[in-house]
């Protein structure tokens, strides 16, 4: 539930941590920035690569590659192997042939196809009449009873309009949001809507509103009209990731991404000619967000965005405006220039005495510290912990250089396996030098995982040695 301003300050501050760091995310921008490496939980394997999020996208997307192509070859084999078997195992001249292929069949070693979790893949309605503009705010005042969060907000909201909202937390960018939408009335100046306007709000609270009672499928038939068949209904709310019972299970068992996702699946169903999205990502899953990014780059209508999802805004919006100090201006840069500019702002913030966060200032204190350490006597240690460890650390890196050898190896020899011709006769030494640099690649890529890890325990228990010293 971080905003973009506090995801970019954990960012900063994780990169300049020294230790060890596992950490679940779905913001691909925050996996790139911070890991260089990825494991990949998948039919009950788990599977470590090298690189960031970006890098193991590409990488799996070549090892699936491969691994199709082995396994539609051996398929085509197979085929192949299970004719001749069908058409000649009657015949006494050439039942011994037959046989010869039943067991050739038996020895294959079967691939597994390519498995992808099946995308979330929705579209957005075509949206109802529009007119141009659709929503203005002309010299806004906007705030709570007595209490002014920005004045002077001009806004104009056509329908080709693509508005990413930034700022600090606090500074009103949901407060604007509110007040655009109309459920915050202005302080000042004027909210002038059309009478074509159909605005679909995604916010925290429209999840909270579900009726808890009721299944995703009831829900959408409320708002649906009559003679939609059930059919369509259970096709559209499919494309949102529900299948089987629950689209008809209350959404009082549902978790926070299938709230997500539901209340999402009506927003859309409403054919808005104005979206006004905040924070639409938070409880959505990697698969979703793609889902959802790619849905909004599609859409026809307006679209208003506050986003800690750096993807989502750089595909999505095509202006950018800033809250801060009580005014609205638009944002000159990228979301990279954003970036910079919120390190200066949250520096010169602090000068002022305007922030202090509480973990800010236990890092100075944590410098403060270290200052009085003496600086030659920490480098020495420091030097004779590498030391030690530089042994265990050299060989696991022998292991990795090895599996980053064998593995490539691995899937070239499934995929020559894959080659009908290479269970003829006359190749048979070619095919049985396959399998046996197969098994034993096997054997040490094994071997290498297994001293790997082994390595890995002992240089945890070394260092953690070191930190109890």
């Amino acid at each position: 539930h971080l905003d973009l301003d506090a995801i970019l300050w954990l960012e900063d501050w994780l990169n300049a941590y020294t230790g060890t760091l596992i950490l679940i995310s779905h913001d691909r921008d925050f996996l790139d920035a911070i890991t260089n490496r990825i494991l990949h939980i998948e039919n009950q394997e788990l599977t470590l690569y090298s690189g960031n999020y970006s890098t193991f996208e590409t990488t799996r997307a070549e090892r699936l590659a491969q691994q199709q192509q082995a396994y539609e070859k051996q398929l085509e084999t197979r085929a192949h192997i299970q004719k001749y078997i069908d058409r000649f195992k009657a015949q006494a001249t050439k039942a011994r042939q037959a046989q010869s292929r039943i067991k050739q069949l038996e020895r294959m070693q079967l691939l597994a196809p390519a498995h992808v979790d099946t995308p979330f893949t929705f579209s957005f309605r075509e949206p109802t009449k529009m007119s141009s503009p659709l929503l203005t705010l002309e010299q806004a005042d906007i705030g709570y009873g007595d209490k002014l969060i920005a004045t002077n907000i001009n806004i104009q909201i056509t329908p080709t309009s693509r508005i990413g909202l930034l700022g600090m937390n606090g500074a009103g960018k949901s407060t604007l949001i509110k007040s655009l939408v109309g459920d915050l009335p202005l302080l000042a100046g004027q909210r002038k809507a059309s009478e074509l306007l159909n605005i679909g709000y995604f916010a925290q609270h429209q999840m909270d509103s579900l009726d808890e009672s009721a299944s995703p499928m009831l829900q959408l038939a409320r708002i649906a009209d009559k003679k939609i068949s059930e059919a369509t209904l259970r096709a559209f709310l499919g494309s949102f990731g529900f299948s089987g019972e629950r689209m008809d299970t209350p959404c009082e068992s549902f978790s926070g991404g299938e709230r997500a996702r539901l209340a999402l699946a009506l927003i859309v169903w409403l054919r808005p000619n104005v979206l006004i999205l905040d924070e639409p990502t938070n409880h959505l899953d990697l698969d979703m967000r793609h889902a959802l990014t790619m849905a909004l780059q599609d859409y026809e209508g307006a679209v208003v965005l506050v986003s800690h999802e750096r993807q989502l805004i750089a595909s999505v919006c095509d202006d950018l405006i800033l809250v801060h100090a009580g005014k609205s201006t638009e944002f000159e840069g990228d979301l990279h220039d954003y970036a910079n500019w919120l390190r200066q702002a949250r520096l010169e913030m602090i000068k002022q005495g305007g922030i202090v966060a509480p973990i800010v200032s236990k890092v100075s204190a944590q410098k403060t510290l270290v200052s009085k350490v003496d600086k030659e006597a920490q480098r020495k240690l420091a030097a004779q912990r590498r030391e030690q460890t530089r042994p265990i650390r050299k060989n696991i890196e022998k292991c990795e250089n090895l599996l980053a050898k064998h593995q490539p190896r691995l899937l070239d020899i499934e995929s020559l396996l894959g080659d009908a011709g290479l269970y003829d006769a006359a190749r048979k030494d070619e095919l049985m030098k396959l399998m046996n640099e197969q098994t034993e690649l096997k054997n040490q890529v094994s071997k290498a995982e297994e001293q790997m890890l082994e390595l890995m325990m002992e240089l945890e228990e070394l260092e953690s040695s070191f930190e109890n010293e």
